[in-house]
Protein backbone atom coordinates (compact mmCIF):
# COMPACT_ATOMS: atom_id res chain seq x y z
CA UNK A 1 0.00 0.00 0.00
CA UNK A 2 1.25 3.56 -0.70
CA UNK A 3 1.94 5.75 2.07
CA UNK A 4 -0.35 8.93 2.69
CA UNK A 5 2.71 11.02 3.06
CA UNK A 6 5.21 9.08 0.65
CA UNK A 7 8.60 10.96 0.30
CA UNK A 8 9.30 13.27 -2.57
CA UNK A 9 12.33 14.00 -4.77
CA UNK A 10 13.04 17.91 -4.96
CA UNK A 11 14.79 18.14 -8.14
CA UNK A 12 17.15 21.16 -7.81
CA UNK A 13 19.74 22.36 -10.66
CA UNK A 14 21.54 25.35 -10.09
CA UNK A 15 23.83 27.48 -12.12
CA UNK A 16 25.54 30.62 -11.22
CA UNK A 17 22.70 30.95 -8.43
CA UNK A 18 24.63 32.15 -5.20
CA UNK A 19 23.02 35.16 -4.74
CA UNK A 20 19.46 33.70 -3.82
CA UNK A 21 20.07 30.19 -3.71
CA UNK A 22 20.35 30.65 0.28
CA UNK A 23 16.91 32.20 0.35
CA UNK A 24 15.53 28.74 -1.79
CA UNK A 25 17.30 26.28 0.13
CA UNK A 26 15.86 27.95 3.38
CA UNK A 27 12.09 28.02 2.10
CA UNK A 28 12.74 24.00 1.22
CA UNK A 29 14.31 23.15 5.03
CA UNK A 30 11.03 25.27 6.28
CA UNK A 31 8.50 23.38 4.48
CA UNK A 32 5.82 21.76 6.31
CA UNK A 33 5.63 18.53 4.54
CA UNK A 34 9.07 16.94 6.01
CA UNK A 35 9.31 13.69 4.24
CA UNK A 36 11.47 14.87 1.12
CA UNK A 37 15.18 14.64 -0.24
CA UNK A 38 16.56 17.41 -2.09
CA UNK A 39 18.43 16.14 -5.18
CA UNK A 40 20.57 18.61 -6.22
CA UNK A 41 23.10 18.91 -9.08
CA UNK A 42 25.35 21.84 -10.32
CA UNK A 43 25.51 22.64 -14.15
CA UNK A 44 29.28 24.29 -14.26
CA UNK A 45 28.41 27.16 -11.72
CA UNK A 46 31.72 29.42 -11.57
CA UNK A 47 30.52 31.78 -8.40
CA UNK A 48 30.04 30.89 -4.96
CA UNK A 49 27.16 28.26 -5.63
CA UNK A 50 29.10 25.18 -4.81
CA UNK A 51 30.37 25.80 -2.09
CA UNK A 52 26.86 27.52 -0.76
CA UNK A 53 26.01 23.80 -1.37
CA UNK A 54 28.25 21.69 -0.20
CA UNK A 55 27.79 23.64 3.28
CA UNK A 56 23.82 22.83 3.43
CA UNK A 57 24.74 19.27 2.15
CA UNK A 58 26.90 18.82 5.15
CA UNK A 59 24.56 20.43 7.70
CA UNK A 60 21.67 18.67 6.15
CA UNK A 61 22.93 15.30 4.99
CA UNK A 62 19.46 13.52 5.82
CA UNK A 63 17.75 15.76 3.44
CA UNK A 64 20.06 17.04 0.46
CA UNK A 65 21.43 14.87 -1.77
CA UNK A 66 24.34 16.30 -3.67
CA UNK A 67 25.78 15.00 -7.20
CA UNK A 68 29.01 14.92 -7.64
CA UNK A 69 30.27 17.90 -9.88
CA UNK A 70 30.93 16.92 -13.31
CA UNK A 71 31.31 20.05 -14.88
CA UNK A 72 28.99 20.20 -18.25
CA UNK A 73 27.05 22.47 -18.57
CA UNK A 74 23.99 21.16 -19.88
CA UNK A 75 21.12 23.52 -19.66
CA UNK A 76 18.09 24.13 -17.65
CA UNK A 77 15.87 21.83 -19.53
CA UNK A 78 18.80 19.04 -20.13
CA UNK A 79 19.43 19.66 -16.51
CA UNK A 80 16.33 18.87 -15.30
CA UNK A 81 15.92 16.22 -17.43
CA UNK A 82 19.16 14.27 -16.33
CA UNK A 83 17.81 14.55 -12.77
CA UNK A 84 14.95 12.89 -13.44
CA UNK A 85 16.60 9.86 -15.08
CA UNK A 86 19.29 10.08 -11.59
CA UNK A 87 16.19 9.84 -9.75
CA UNK A 88 14.45 7.08 -11.30
CA UNK A 89 17.92 5.35 -11.72
CA UNK A 90 18.83 5.58 -7.82
CA UNK A 91 14.91 5.58 -6.38
CA UNK A 92 15.67 2.90 -3.72
CA UNK A 93 19.17 4.59 -2.69
CA UNK A 94 17.25 7.70 -2.39
CA UNK A 95 14.58 6.15 -0.24
CA UNK A 96 11.84 6.98 -2.49
CA UNK A 97 8.97 3.74 -2.82
CA UNK A 98 7.36 5.74 -5.38
CA UNK A 99 9.46 8.07 -7.75
CA UNK A 100 7.16 11.49 -6.77
CA UNK A 101 9.33 14.06 -8.07
CA UNK A 102 9.23 18.18 -7.47
CA UNK A 103 10.97 20.70 -9.67
CA UNK A 104 12.81 23.66 -8.24
CA UNK A 105 14.62 26.76 -9.35
CA UNK A 106 17.29 28.34 -7.88
CA UNK A 107 16.17 31.95 -7.64
CA UNK A 108 12.78 31.28 -6.18
CA UNK A 109 11.27 30.60 -2.66
CA UNK A 110 8.61 28.07 -1.71
CA UNK A 111 5.53 28.67 0.09
CA UNK A 112 6.02 27.05 3.52
CA UNK A 113 3.23 24.37 2.62
CA UNK A 114 3.41 23.79 -1.03
CA UNK A 115 4.73 20.34 -0.75
CA UNK A 116 2.07 19.55 1.41
CA UNK A 117 -0.80 20.90 -0.47
CA UNK A 118 0.94 19.33 -3.78
CA UNK A 119 1.03 15.98 -2.42
CA UNK A 120 -2.30 16.10 -0.95
CA UNK A 121 -3.75 16.92 -4.33
CA UNK A 122 -1.38 13.95 -6.39
CA UNK A 123 -3.08 11.45 -3.65
CA UNK A 124 -6.43 12.39 -4.66
CA UNK A 125 -5.93 12.21 -8.44
CA UNK A 126 -4.47 8.55 -7.92
CA UNK A 127 -7.17 7.83 -6.05
CA UNK A 128 -9.66 9.06 -8.59
CA UNK A 129 -7.60 7.44 -11.04
CA UNK A 130 -7.84 3.89 -13.00
CA UNK A 131 -4.74 1.25 -12.54
CA UNK A 132 -2.98 -0.79 -15.13
CA UNK A 133 -0.60 -3.35 -14.55
CA UNK A 134 -0.39 -1.71 -10.72
CA UNK A 135 0.45 1.25 -11.99
CA UNK A 136 -1.43 4.87 -12.02
CA UNK A 137 -1.80 6.88 -15.21
CA UNK A 138 1.01 9.45 -15.61
CA UNK A 139 0.23 12.76 -13.57
CA UNK A 140 1.14 16.10 -13.30
CA UNK A 141 0.19 18.68 -10.53
CA UNK A 142 0.93 22.19 -11.07
CA UNK A 143 -0.11 25.91 -9.65
CA UNK A 144 -0.23 29.33 -9.62
CA UNK A 145 2.41 31.69 -9.06
CA UNK A 146 3.23 34.78 -7.25
CA UNK A 147 5.72 36.70 -9.52
CA UNK A 148 7.93 39.36 -7.31
CA UNK A 149 10.81 41.45 -7.82
CA UNK A 150 14.32 40.48 -7.31
CA UNK A 151 14.00 42.01 -3.48
CA UNK A 152 10.79 40.23 -3.13
CA UNK A 153 8.20 42.88 -3.66
CA UNK A 154 4.59 41.93 -5.17
CA UNK A 155 4.49 42.69 -8.77
CA UNK A 156 0.96 40.46 -9.25
CA UNK A 157 -0.06 37.90 -7.23
CA UNK A 158 -0.77 35.84 -10.14
CA UNK A 159 1.24 34.44 -12.33
CA UNK A 160 -1.39 32.94 -14.33
CA UNK A 161 -3.79 36.46 -14.91
CA UNK A 162 -0.41 38.57 -15.35
CA UNK A 163 0.53 36.01 -18.27
CA UNK A 164 -3.29 36.15 -19.60
CA UNK A 165 -3.04 32.69 -19.45
CA UNK A 166 -5.91 30.99 -20.32
CA UNK A 167 -5.47 27.85 -18.20
CA UNK A 168 -8.65 26.34 -19.26
CA UNK A 169 -6.69 25.25 -22.37
CA UNK A 170 -5.47 22.46 -20.34
CA UNK A 171 -6.42 19.69 -23.47
CA UNK A 172 -3.56 18.20 -25.24
CA UNK A 173 -4.07 20.10 -28.59
CA UNK A 174 -3.79 22.87 -26.74
CA UNK A 175 -0.72 22.18 -25.05
CA UNK A 176 1.16 21.20 -27.96
CA UNK A 177 0.80 24.53 -29.44
CA UNK A 178 0.79 26.46 -25.68
CA UNK A 179 2.68 25.27 -22.66
CA UNK A 180 0.53 26.01 -19.36
CA UNK A 181 2.95 24.53 -16.87
CA UNK A 182 5.49 25.83 -15.13
CA UNK A 183 8.15 23.98 -14.57
CA UNK A 184 8.77 25.66 -10.76
CA UNK A 185 5.22 24.61 -9.49
CA UNK A 186 4.80 21.03 -10.90
CA UNK A 187 4.88 17.68 -8.84
CA UNK A 188 4.96 14.55 -11.42
CA UNK A 189 4.40 10.71 -10.22
CA UNK A 190 6.89 8.45 -11.47
CA UNK A 191 4.33 6.71 -14.01
CA UNK A 192 5.01 10.03 -16.17
CA UNK A 193 9.02 10.39 -15.71
CA UNK A 194 8.96 6.98 -16.87
CA UNK A 195 7.00 7.43 -19.55
CA UNK A 196 8.70 10.81 -20.74
CA UNK A 197 12.15 10.03 -20.36
CA UNK A 198 14.40 10.13 -22.20
CA UNK A 199 13.45 14.27 -23.11
CA UNK A 200 14.50 15.03 -26.59
CA UNK A 201 17.05 17.32 -27.29
CA UNK A 202 14.81 19.21 -29.16
CA UNK A 203 12.06 19.42 -26.40
CA UNK A 204 11.18 23.51 -26.02
CA UNK A 205 11.64 22.91 -21.97
CA UNK A 206 11.69 20.42 -20.08
CA UNK A 207 8.02 21.25 -18.10
CA UNK A 208 6.57 20.97 -21.71
CA UNK A 209 7.37 17.71 -22.55
CA UNK A 210 6.02 16.65 -19.72
CA UNK A 211 2.71 18.19 -19.68
CA UNK A 212 2.42 16.87 -22.89
CA UNK A 213 2.51 13.27 -22.25
CA UNK A 214 0.04 14.01 -19.11
CA UNK A 215 -2.45 15.58 -20.99
CA UNK A 216 -2.29 12.17 -23.94
CA UNK A 217 -1.77 9.74 -21.16
CA UNK A 218 -2.87 11.06 -18.03
CA UNK A 219 -3.99 13.81 -16.00
CA UNK A 220 -3.12 17.78 -15.77
CA UNK A 221 -4.00 19.02 -12.44
CA UNK A 222 -3.99 23.12 -11.83
CA UNK A 223 -4.51 24.27 -8.23
CA UNK A 224 -5.66 27.73 -8.68
CA UNK A 225 -3.40 28.79 -5.96
CA UNK A 226 0.02 30.46 -5.93
CA UNK A 227 2.34 28.20 -4.22
CA UNK A 228 5.83 29.89 -5.40
CA UNK A 229 7.29 33.60 -4.70
CA UNK A 230 8.23 33.52 -8.78
CA UNK A 231 10.93 35.99 -8.50
CA UNK A 232 12.05 38.33 -11.53
CA UNK A 233 15.86 39.39 -12.15
CA UNK A 234 17.90 40.08 -14.78
CA UNK A 235 18.95 36.48 -15.46
CA UNK A 236 15.71 34.66 -15.60
CA UNK A 237 16.02 31.52 -17.69
CA UNK A 238 12.33 32.90 -18.92
CA UNK A 239 10.56 34.77 -16.68
CA UNK A 240 7.09 36.54 -16.66
CA UNK A 241 5.69 39.03 -18.70
CA UNK A 242 2.93 40.96 -18.32
CA UNK A 243 0.07 40.21 -21.20
CA UNK A 244 -1.37 43.04 -22.80
CA UNK A 245 -4.30 41.96 -25.48
CA UNK A 246 -3.93 44.06 -28.97
CA UNK A 247 -6.56 45.35 -30.62
CA UNK A 248 -6.46 44.62 -34.74
CA UNK A 249 -6.76 48.27 -35.02
CA UNK A 250 -3.40 48.45 -33.69
CA UNK A 251 -0.97 48.44 -36.49
CA UNK A 252 1.88 46.46 -34.43
CA UNK A 253 -1.15 43.43 -35.09
CA UNK A 254 -1.38 43.55 -38.24
CA UNK A 255 2.34 43.81 -39.31
CA UNK A 256 2.48 41.03 -37.20
CA UNK A 257 -0.32 38.92 -39.04
CA UNK A 258 0.94 40.42 -42.78
CA UNK A 259 4.46 39.56 -42.16
CA UNK A 260 6.61 37.41 -44.30
CA UNK A 261 8.76 36.62 -41.73
CA UNK A 262 8.22 33.17 -39.80
CA UNK A 263 8.37 33.11 -35.81
CA UNK A 264 10.93 31.34 -34.84
CA UNK A 265 9.09 29.99 -31.73
CA UNK A 266 6.24 28.46 -33.59
CA UNK A 267 9.02 26.70 -36.00
CA UNK A 268 10.40 25.29 -32.34
CA UNK A 269 6.51 24.54 -31.65
CA UNK A 270 6.48 22.72 -34.72
CA UNK A 271 9.48 20.52 -34.09
CA UNK A 272 8.60 19.85 -30.79
CA UNK A 273 5.21 18.41 -32.31
CA UNK A 274 6.53 16.20 -34.70
CA UNK A 275 9.52 14.19 -32.40
CA UNK A 276 5.96 13.79 -30.47
CA UNK A 277 4.42 11.98 -32.86
CA UNK A 278 7.55 10.49 -33.59
CA UNK A 279 7.60 8.69 -30.13
CA UNK A 280 4.19 8.32 -29.25
CA UNK A 281 2.30 7.70 -32.71
CA UNK A 282 1.57 4.09 -32.24
CA UNK A 283 -0.07 4.97 -28.40
CA UNK A 284 -2.07 7.71 -29.23
CA UNK A 285 -5.45 8.73 -30.85
CA UNK A 286 -6.16 9.44 -34.32
CA UNK A 287 -7.30 13.25 -33.38
CA UNK A 288 -4.09 13.31 -31.17
CA UNK A 289 -1.93 12.33 -34.48
CA UNK A 290 -3.96 15.09 -36.66
CA UNK A 291 -3.19 17.44 -34.07
CA UNK A 292 0.06 16.76 -34.39
CA UNK A 293 0.54 16.84 -37.56
CA UNK A 294 -1.43 20.31 -38.10
CA UNK A 295 1.58 21.89 -35.60
CA UNK A 296 3.92 20.04 -37.25
CA UNK A 297 3.61 22.46 -40.49
CA UNK A 298 3.51 25.29 -38.45
CA UNK A 299 7.29 24.74 -38.77
CA UNK A 300 7.10 26.22 -42.80
CA UNK A 301 9.18 29.16 -43.18
CA UNK A 302 6.30 31.61 -45.03
CA UNK A 303 4.93 33.67 -42.59
CA UNK A 304 1.30 34.16 -43.90
CA UNK A 305 0.70 30.36 -43.85
CA UNK A 306 2.53 29.14 -41.16
CA UNK A 307 0.46 31.51 -39.22
CA UNK A 308 -2.88 29.72 -40.76
CA UNK A 309 -1.34 26.97 -39.78
CA UNK A 310 -0.88 28.15 -36.32
CA UNK A 311 -5.14 29.43 -36.59
CA UNK A 312 -5.88 25.87 -37.45
CA UNK A 313 -3.92 24.38 -34.62
CA UNK A 314 -5.80 26.46 -32.50
CA UNK A 315 -9.35 25.61 -33.52
CA UNK A 316 -8.61 22.21 -33.59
Amino acid sequence: MMSTSPKIAVLLSTYNGAIFLAEQLDSLLMQSYTNFVIVVRDDGSVDGTVALLQSYAEKNSNLIHLLPQDKDNKGASAGFAFLIEYVLANKSALGLQSAYMMFCDQDDTWYPDKIEKQVAAMLAAEGDSSVESGQHSPILIHSDLEVVSEQNTVIAKSFISYQGLEIQRNTFPNLVISNLVTGCTALINEPLAAKAIPIPKNAIMHDWWLALVATAFGQLVFLDTPLVHYRQHGNNTIGAKQFIKTSAANRSFWRRVLTRKPNQHLIEVSVQAIEFRRRFAKEISARQRSGLRVCGAMGIKIGLLQRLMYRLARRF
